[in-house]
């Protein structure tokens, strides 16, 4: 397996960092994570994605260590994680969703359908069932927004909510499993100058992306794409109906619901890979 850490200058005059891994000849598969976190939480999948796929993990802008771009919208990053695709000279390719990176992979689907060969969603929200009274702050931030309101629904973004965001609503023997130095590092990162604001304008514009539930469900039930869902149950974000959602829209997905959180890969990275590994094959083979 050949392993590359790259950057690569945007068009736009910021960088975006990427891990690509695998023979750039094989089917391709965009791992785009959720934010704070980086393309290390692939760390656990990578090596045997490698052997079936040509793996490309960027760091989202404003994550691990790519910069935060001028417009921190989810399109935008679209924009950029489509300037490494075609860098790469990536074709067809299966795009992994969660959480965060769900948005920017939709924009990259919906934008090019012909060139999804499959979607591996884990823990990524497209519906409205996967929101729970939790939400209802952040709806109405959205629907009317003020400045405390918006203190209100970032209060999480501190040290104590991003190891939440590891370790709460996740029993005790699983997290016994996780690094803290991940979410150490997540925190790391997002105390740099300018990132704490690009978290905020995120959650701004996920408001735009659930405004869009509509026609992602109609994308996914018109292209049928193949599709994988690896699910965290314990997950503190998004409700365990979203799963049945997802397999309403995509009636031959292939669903697996795992003993594990939000992070999913932090606790389950063996299990995910291997099923990830099976489905890629699977579908590269039609």
């Amino acid at each position: 397996m050949r392993l590359k850490r790259g950057r690569l200058a945007l068009a736009g005059g910021t960088a975006l960092a990427y891990v690509a891994a695998g023979d750039p000849a094989a089917p391709a598969v965009l791992l785009l994570h959720g934010i704070p976190s980086s393309a290390d939480v692939f760390r656990g999948v990578v090596d045997d994605l490698a052997k079936v796929a040509y793996v490309v993990a960027p760091d989202m802008p404003g994550a691990g260590e790519s910069e935060p771009l001028p417009d921190t919208t989810f399109a935008a990053f679209a924009d950029a994680v489509e300037e490494l695709l075609a860098h790469l000279q990536v074709g067809p390719r299966h795009i992994y969703l969660h959480d965060f990176g769900a948005p920017v992979g939709f924009h990259l689907a919906m934008r090019k359908p012909h060139l999804v060969r499959g979607l591996i969603v884990q823990n990524a929200n497209a519906h409205r069932t996967g929101f729970s009274a939790q939400w209802d702050p952040v709806e109405d931030y959205w629907a009317h927004p003020t400045a405390e309101k918006e203190a209100a629904v970032t209060a999480h973004l501190s040290a104590q909510g991003t190891r939440d965001q590891y370790y709460k609503g996740v029993p005790d023997d699983v997290t016994a499993k996780i690094d803290p130095r991940m979410w150490e590092e997540d925190w790391r990162v997002m105390s740099m100058p300018g990132r704490l604001e690009s978290q905020r304008a995120m959650l701004r514009d996920y408001g735009r992306y659930v405004a869009r539930f509509d026609a992602l469900k109609a994308y996914l039930e018109e292209h049928r794409p193949p599709a994988l869902m690896v699910w965290g149950r314990h997950d503190i974000y998004f409700e365990l109906d979203e799963v049945v959602s997802w397999m309403r829209d995509l009636p031959r997905m292939e669903c697996h619901v795992l003993d594990a959180g939000h992070l999913l890969l932090e606790t389950h990275a063996a299990e995910a890979a291997a099923l990830m590994s099976a489905f890629v094959a699977k579908t590269s083979r039609r």
